[in-house]
């Protein structure tokens, strides 16, 4: 890839020696013996690195940085100073430019220092392009699902993303909690700021306050050096508790009081410190429930449970589980070189009437082995190893040339008169348990056939 740059100086001796030298170390030069035409080549092309002189006729460099800025121009500008003119220089660093040399110049440092900031841009440009990459992973519009269900929470992290507000996620485990927490961050103003996430069952509470408050050196046994807790580590980003209804009433109380001041103290220090972090928790229990029980904080219950995002189980959106099972083919696609482009009807029909206890999390892992044994283009019966073969209800598995559509319907079918019969045919309590409003229920009731 070229690496253009553009040198400009009125001084023809100081402008051809500079293109010398750089022209010998394998860059393409450009020259301009003034700013307006310097700007006007800005203008028409990209350069990577404008190298201009400070004091100059009609426009200086600070002028020309300035005027470039506005153009938009991606070029970084090395200044040209007389040892008389240093503050000026500084006062170009804080306005934009990269670095500045002092005349007279040491020509052999000069094609060193550009090769050095050309290192620096290639480096920003991959870290722009692995944060690009990182927030189109957890782009929230990437959570697989067209169910009314999924669609209610893709709108609820719209309207969270923007805001500073805490977070409780909650769903059965497998479901996404920590991918819903991720989409969250990654399309908020908090995503300048790190994620930094903490399973809170698998902290013991003698270690709890040093993983999150972090701890000085020498404040207990094994404490060798100061550690910055997840707290600080998170400062402007996001925090996830995951599991938060597995913590101890100690630690709970020690959270609170963090939420509360924005402050933590870390083990062994006698200074407070500042924080501003967004906390997102997560959990599978009922923690309404829990502080009725006694063994969660009410207080700490408000705290967390500012906005609430309930994640569907996959029993609850049934029509999502085709669409999610092309989703991990097309990943493992790529991961295994493989070129798989379809499923067999039975083999659907089997999967999307399999319950599926481990939710997403449990379907991924299904889907990953069905990959690694597959041997044609479409998955088949045939591709599933004895020990994966789990028992399938016969009643809604479709025939082999069923279609998908008559496949999931014959599932949902199932599936209502099932909720129908466990709840006593009160259909206002069944579209309650099924996660769906009553209008919706009566008509996927005439639509199925179901008998009112």
């Amino acid at each position: 890839m070229s690496k253009n740059i553009l040198i400009v100086d009125d001084d023809d001796i100081t402008r051809e020696s500079l293109n010398a030298i750089l022209s010998n170390s394998g860059f393409v030069c450009d020259q301009s013996s003034n700013g307006a035409e310097a700007l006007e080549k800005l203008s028409q092309r990209e350069f990577d690195v404008v190298i201009t002189d400070l004091e100059m006729p009609g426009m200086n460099g600070i002028e020309l940085l300035e005027k470039a800025g506005q153009l938009c121009s991606g070029a970084s500008f090395i200044i040209i100073t007389a040892y008389a003119s240093v503050e000026t220089a500084i006062e170009a660093l804080r306005k934009g430019a990269f670095d500045y040399m002092l005349k007279p110049i040491n020509f052999q440092d000069v094609a060193i220092k550009v090769q050095k900031l050309m290192e620096h841009k290639e480096l920003v440009t991959e870290n722009q392009a692995l944060r690009q990459e990182v927030n189109a992973q957890y782009d929230f519009s990437n959570i697989v699902g067209q169910s009314t269900a999924i669609r209610d929470v893709f709108e609820t992290i719209r309207q969270v993303a923007n805001s500073e507000s805490n977070v409780l996620i909650t769903g059965n485990s497998g479901t996404g909690k920590e991918l819903v927490a991720k989409a969250i961050h990654f399309n908020s103003p908090q995503q300048r700021g790190r994620f930094m996430a903490v399973n809170c069952g698998a902290i013991t509470e003698t270690l709890f306050e040093s993983e999150i408050f972090g701890h000085k050196r020498g404040s207990f046994t094994g404490a060798i050096s100061d550690k910055d807790g997840l707290f600080k580590v998170a400062h402007n980003g996001t925090l996830f508790l995951d599991e938060i209804g597995e913590m101890s009433m100690a630690a709970q109380a020690k959270l609170l009081r963090a939420i509360d001041t924005q402050e933590i103290l870390p083990v062994g220090a006698t200074t407070p410190i500042k924080v501003h972090v967004r906390i997102i928790a997560a959990t599978n229990s009922n923690l309404q429930k829990n502080t009725e029980e006694g063994t969660f904080r009410e207080d700490l219950f408000y705290r967390l449970n500012v906005i609430e995002i309930h994640l569907p189980s996959l029993r609850e959106r049934p029509e999502d589980i085709p669409l999610l099972i092309h989703h991990f083919i097309a990943k493992y696609n790529r991961q295994m070189n493989k070129n798989v482009t379809s499923v067999e009807p039975l083999l659907m029909s089997a999967l999307v009437a399999r319950e599926w206890k481990g939710e997403v999390r449990e379907l991924e892992n299904f889907i990953e082995r069905l990959m690694i044994f597959a041997k044609k283009e479409k998955l088949t019966m045939e591709d599933l190893p004895p020990n994966l073969s789990a028992p399938m209800k016969p009643s809604v598995i479709a025939s082999e040339t069923a279609h998908l559509k008559t496949a999931v319907e014959n599932f949902e079918r199932e599936f209502i008169k099932s909720q129908l019969a466990k709840n006593d045919f009160h259909r206002g309590k069944t579209a309650r348990a099924l996660g769906i409003g009553e209008a919706t229920l009566y008509r996927k009731m005439s639509q199925l056939g179901i008998d009112a």
